[in-house]
């Protein structure tokens, strides 16, 4: 998994019933793109994430 600052990370609920998540990319910690990753989510809070194989990164348009 590779990102930008900007690009939105998308994580699938994983149990019946989970809603999806996105929150926009605010941070990557390592030259290649690789995670971890600060995300931004909606609410407003930022978390460090490492996403699992139930998320996807979509570029920034």
């Amino acid at each position: 998994m590779q990102a930008e600052v900007g690009d939105r990370l998308v994580v699938e609920g994983i149990h019946v019933g989970d809603a999806r998540r996105t929150g926009e990319i605010v941070e990557v910690r390592h030259s290649d793109g690789s995670p971890p990753y600060l995300v931004r989510w909606p609410d407003g809070t930022e978390g460090l994430v490492f996403p699992g194989t139930e998320a996807h990164v979509e570029q920034k348009r």
